[in-house]
């Protein structure tokens, strides 16, 4: 394993044609990824596919827009009529628990705050199931995956209050005041192929530490240039890892290597 896709979503139906061969391509190219779950099927399949292949983890947990019902994501959830969204997923840890069982669980998540496509009225479900998510983590010892979009504020008041363990704040798209923020906390954050097609996160990767900072995809979503327009998969990892580099004016293989490190250390893996 020479690279590592923090966030990953191999077990989206957008892969549902050529799942294992993308997984392949992945591990022929030298990445290991953490597959993560969005809700408890989502969570279910990224263990059962961790559980398949080596170097393939699993994060498990229900992403904050699951808590209600929200817009229909084709790749996530496949056709079923436009008319079908999520159907608002209320947490049991107990089932998330026992799922936790595995070996090969390395964190909790995507869980967190998400006010894109916010109804006043879901704040209060996204908070209740964060919380719920971030006790379970205490529990466990192990890592938070976190979602945030538009609530950073918010969701570092929920961790301050609540969190006893570190994570990734996955597809950090923050400025360097609120990225000083989770660094502080011991949090990592982690960027997407975005960096091969906008600067907006330049300050940001190159001001924190590089110790503290991770490569992901977010497949099957915003593949890195040069293959921008099409399905994102994790060995396109390798991109993102050049882009931070690039950024950084530090050399590739120093950068690929810590960030590996990086990876091992906050996964235990």
């Amino acid at each position: 394993m020479k690279y590592f896709d923090a966030h990953t979503h191999v077990n989206f139906v957008a892969f549902k044609d050529d799942m294992d061969a993308a997984i392949q391509r992945a591990v022929d190219a030298g990445v290991g990824m953490n597959v993560v779950g969005t809700q408890f099927d989502t969570s279910r399949n990224s263990v059962e596919l961790a559980e398949k292949h080596e170097d393939v983890y699993a994060t498990i947990g229900l992403h904050p827009i699951h808590t209600g019902k929200s817009y229909h994501d084709e790749k996530e959830l496949g056709e079923g009529g436009k008319a079908f969204t999520s159907r608002g997923e209320e947490f049991d840890a107990a089932k998330y628990e026992s799922l936790a069982q595995s070996p090969k669980v390395i964190a909790i998540g995507e869980c967190g705050l998400d006010y894109f496509r916010l109804e006043e009225n879901t704040k209060k479900t996204q908070e209740d199931a964060f919380v719920q998510q971030i006790e379970l983590a205490n529990k466990l010892q192990k890592p938070l995956m976190l979602h945030i979009r538009n609530a950073y504020d918010d969701a570092l008041a929920v961790l301050k209050a609540h969190a006893k363990v570190k994570g990734d704040v996955h597809f950090f798209a923050g400025d360097w005041n609120v990225a000083k923020q989770f660094l502080d906390l011991g949090f990592t954050l982690s960027f997407t192929g975005v960096l091969t097609f906008t600067h907006d996160y330049d300050e940001v990767v190159k001001n924190a530490p590089l110790d503290m900072l991770l490569s992901e995809t977010d497949a099957p979503y915003v593949a890195p240039v040069p293959y921008r327009g099409k399905r994102n998969e994790p060995a396109y990892v390798v991109e993102v890892v050049k882009a931070i580099a690039r950024i950084r004016g530090e050399d590739e293989e120093v950068v690929r290597e810590q960030l590996l490190t990086n990876a091992e250390r906050m996964f235990s893996l």
